[in-house]
């Protein structure tokens, strides 16, 4: 690549969004953004700091979040106040509360003007990680509301069998009918919670769709890469 790109993932829970990430943001040396882990991040601040039941303290409480997102795919870290709290942001009690944060339009508004400012950086002479070559950045609705003007915006998705079955071996390391079962609410009332606000089942205009139902995880990243060589193709022959 020969001048910055910014590579957008979408996607439903269970898609893979954050490991594919990752790989391709570590293949193309680009720096890497979870939005997801900035709303789990979020939800540990307002728990700790406002009121969950009170919009406008937690809205408050998240506009003065000291929050830190490591952007090296290899160890994303997040810090809350110059605390590691990459491991409490995975916490059942965190997933359970996270939509009611995530759903607060004054939290997203916050968290949206935050990430485009990653984003912006990355692609700059400002960038921490970079070097200016730009960015993988996922989470639900970067397509479309925080960067719909990606140099590559995909939207990666997955049945629901598969999407079930990855995210029970992901929190209980197996994927018989029990684990499944322990998975399902989780899974699907997340995205059911989160389609109220966003959406991100249906790629829109100009966004590729990736479904990764029948590929293994390498295969996924290869067809993600390929989506941004024919983007880089299309584009050097504009």
């Amino acid at each position: 690549m020969t001048s910055p790109v910014v590579v957008a993932i979408d996607g439903p829970s269970g898609s893979g969004k954050s490991s594919v990430s990752k790989a391709v943001a570590a293949r193309l040396g680009l720096a890497y953004l979870d939005t997801g882990a900035m709303y789990r991040a979020a939800t540990v601040w307002s728990m700790e700091t406002a009121d969950l039941d009170d919009a406008a303290s937690v809205a408050a409480a998240v506009r003065a979040m000291p929050l830190v997102m490591g952007l090296d795919p290899a160890a994303p870290g997040v810090e809350l106040d110059g605390r590691d709290v990459a491991v409490t942001i995975r916490t059942t009690q965190v997933t359970t509360a996270v939509s009611k944060v995530a759903s607060n339009l004054d939290v997203r508004a916050e968290l949206k003007r935050l990430q485009r400012e990653i984003i912006d950086q990355e692609s700059s002479a400002r960038a921490v990680f970079s070097g200016g070559r730009g960015i993988v950045a996922e989470g639900r609705d970067i397509t479309t509301v925080v960067a719909p003007d990606a140099d590559v915006r995909v939207l990666l998705t997955a049945s629901e069998e598969a999407r079930l079955r990855r995210r029970s071996l992901e929190v209980h390391g197996a994927a018989d009918a029990t684990a499944v079962d322990a998975t399902r609410d989780q899974v699907l009332r997340r995205d059911q919670d989160d389609a109220k606000v966003t959406q991100f089942h249906v790629a829109a205009d100009g966004v590729a769709t990736v479904d990764s139902s029948d590929l293994d995880f390498e295969q996924t990243v290869d067809a993600v890469l390929a989506v941004v060589a024919q983007s880089e193709t299309a584009t050097s022959r504009a």
